[in-house]
């Protein structure tokens, strides 16, 4: 029981080291983002999120640790493309100022942007990791496009693919799923089905 505060505890702090060093970086203290920290901090996550949590208050806690860490996580990846890009209403207002005698655009309604058919990525028992990180990947694309931040981690995502997997797998009596990457009105979506082989 110790053990678990104490890792929760870790948990804590290493989140507010990492805030730290990322503060200094963005103050230009230091030259380099903190990744490597970053990486490992984002395991020791993954490993405490594997454990079966019984107690409502250590779960309470672990999920409060992780909103906050993924709130920084926003943080850091906006301030990153600010300072790659320059602040977005700058951008902004420097577009409308390069083309004054364009006409507004007119936004077409968001629809439904997947690949063809052929695109799911298969997953089969034990052969996941190079189709997860492909899947990881379109997710980031995805995000990319839409200006916005992948909002899980590729840990995350693994978990994820890996238990969907299993109810599909169990509920079609499949060895092979696929996993497709859509926007559905702007959000990045995963989709599942059975595949037959």
């Amino acid at each position: 029981m110790i053990k678990q505060d104490e890792e929760l505890d870790k948990l804590e702090e290493d989140i507010r080291k990492l805030k730290n060093k990322y503060d200094q970086f963005f103050t230009g203290i230091s030259k380099m983002p903190p990744m490597h920290e970053r990486r490992m901090l984002e395991v020791f996550i993954f490993e405490i999120g594997k454990q079966k949590m019984r107690e409502n208050a250590r779960r309470f806690r672990y999920n409060q640790l992780l909103s906050r860490y993924n709130q920084y996580r926003e943080m850091w990846g906006r301030k990153m493309r600010e300072r790659e890009e320059g602040p977005l209403d700058f951008r902004r207002r420097k577009a409308a100022l390069d083309e004054p005698s364009a006409p507004p655009k007119q936004s077409a309604p968001l629809r439904v942007t997947s690949r063809s058919p052929e695109s799911y990525v298969k997953l089969a028992p034990g052969s996941n990791g190079e189709a997860i990180r492909d899947l990881y990947n379109q997710i980031e694309k995805e995000h990319r496009k839409l200006g916005k931040n992948p909002n899980l981690t590729f840990e995350q995502l693994r978990s994820m693919v890996e238990k969907q997997s299993e109810q599909v797998r169990e509920r079609y009596n499949v060895d092979v799923v696929g996993f497709r990457v859509d926007v559905v009105d702007g959000k990045v979506k995963l989709k599942a089905k059975p595949i037959q082989e």
